[in-house]
């Protein structure tokens, strides 16, 4: 009997709608791309890939442009038994270099276009080569914040069981549009919207990224929205932005970077309705959110995925959370000894967060381990003391690090958008916080850095102020 292929390919292409003339892209200057076109350019590609000479298992990466035919690449090295190496094009040479050679990509595209415009010259591959779920579909590599980035091994079977449980858990249909802004170097656009509206055989309204009018243009049209936080803090910021312009999108989904209470509740008061907010890594894609159906609860990440297991350190209790699964990946591309490091013995992968599960199983996310601030002994987690200052009058968003202190350790610091005077804010936060989690010290900013999703990287503000409690 032959074994039934786990290609991801066939698992997307099979609920493909019958109509083939059904739009996939709907493009910002008006014209569209139908599933019959996306599946023509994945065939081609596919049939590139295999006349020059790319075998299962090799690499196919990918640098350039949001496009349609970026799309197709990536479907047709998937159909080719190929592995997708997406990477981000405001990475520099030097970090392009490292990443080729650590990969060894066959082949490397930059315009993707361009490169399937060629493949149409190619013989389609009718049939996709079988793979097996355990089989590499995608080397992700992470986003570095602490060391060299590493590349997330991601399989088949992976990202379809993640898929297939997303599009069950977010009510995903035929009739639904989705709305997508989103970059496609990263988990959140390339997996997490693409699938799901693939799954469903649904159109995608595709911008090239988020444009203020492009998106309240395409609100009306859409009926869910992916985005990351600042999506929703510009969308507050447009007075256009009303409750009858997001009357026809049933689900408004954040992550990539936590979603502040505030927002939520501004959010809520503007159009009606709750943002749900999940949580997700380069290394098991989606791992809890908050429910389609249920309460979803500001500062919350809801609920581990069917499938997904999840530990900290008990109920209630704050601690590293583990996760084991279907979606979780196999390791860290030829880094062996860093895989063993981040599996316990009974194979659960470290996450590095730290987090807390109510008796319910909802969790709570307090931040990064590696952001953990030990200020004269104590522990102090700094999502705590921004959700404090969040909170305050003055402050429109916070970040607090440790910084190296001479009598304490690590002294905190908080780094803020916002005004008023350091003692003032610093006098509030002692109003609610233990003397040993209050800021040392506030310091104001026009903005904090980010990475591509929105993240603050808060490793490049501990560089900066490295030297704020140093004599001299």
């Amino acid at each position: 009997m032959t074994a039934v292929s786990a290609n991801l390919y066939e698992i997307l292409s099979a609920r493909f709608p019958a109509d083939s003339a059904k739009p996939g892209f709907l493009l910002s200057d008006g014209a569209a791309l139908s599933y019959g076109d996306l599946a023509e350019g994945a065939a081609h590609a596919a049939g590139r890939l295999k006349a020059e000479g790319v075998r299962p298992g090799d690499r196919v990466g990918w640098c350039g442009a949001k496009s349609p035919e970026a799309i197709m690449l990536y479907l047709g090295v998937l159909k080719a038994g190929a592995a997708f190496l997406p990477l981000n094009a405001a990475y520099t040479a030097a970090e392009l270099d490292y990443f080729i050679t650590d990969a060894e990509p066959a082949v490397f595209v930059t315009d993707a276009a361009a490169w399937i415009a060629e493949a149409r010259r190619c013989a389609p591959m009718v049939e996709a080569v079988p793979r097996q779920a355990d089989d590499l579909a995608v080397l992700i590599y992470t986003s570095g914040t602490t060391g060299r980035s590493k590349g997330a091994m991601l399989s088949h079977g992976n990202l379809a069981a993640n898929a297939l449980a997303l599009h069950a858990a977010w009510g995903f249909s035929e009739t639904d549009v989705v709305l997508h802004a989103l970059p496609i170097f990263h988990v959140h656009g390339l997996f997490v919207a693409l699938h799901c509206a693939l799954l469903s055989g649904a159109p995608m309204i595709w911008l090239p990224k988020f444009s203020d009018a492009e998106v309240l243009a395409g609100l009306p049209r859409a009926t869910v929205m992916m985005g990351v936080p600042t999506f929703y803090t510009r969308l507050l910021a447009l007075p256009e932005f009303t409750a009858e312009r997001a009357r026809n999108v049933r689900l408004f989904i954040s992550g990539s970077a936590p979603l502040l209470p505030s927002t939520f509740a501004e959010f809520e008061a503007r159009t009606g309705q709750r943002i749900l907010e999940r949580y997700g890594m380069s290394e098991a894609v989606i791992i809890t959110t908050n429910p389609l159906d249920g309460e979803r609860l500001p500062g919350s990440v809801g609920y581990p995925l069917p499938g997904v297991e999840l530990r900290t350190g008990g109920d209630d209790e704050v601690g590293v959370i583990e996760i084991r699964g279907p979606s979780v990946f196999a390791g860290y591309w030829r880094m062996p000894e860093k895989t063993a490091e981040e599996f316990t013995a009974d194979g659960f992968f470290i996450t590095g967060d730290v987090g807390r599960r109510d008796p319910d199983g909802r969790v709570w996310i307090s931040g990064r381990a590696k952001d953990l601030i030990i200020s004269g002994g104590y522990n102090v987690y700094p999502k705590e003391i921004e959700g404090v200052l969040d909170e305050l009058e003055d402050v429109e968003e916070s970040a607090v690090i440790g910084v190296a202190h001479p009598d304490f350790g690590e002294g905190v610091v908080a780094v803020i958008i916002g005004r008023g005077d350091e003692a003032g804010i610093i006098a509030q936060a002692r109003k609610s916080l233990a003397a040993y989690k209050a800021p040392k010290r506030v310091i104001f900013v026009g903005e904090l850095p980010r990475n591509a999703m929105g993240k603050v990287e808060k490793k490049k503000l501990r560089e900066q102020y490295a030297t704020l409690f140093t004599p001299g």
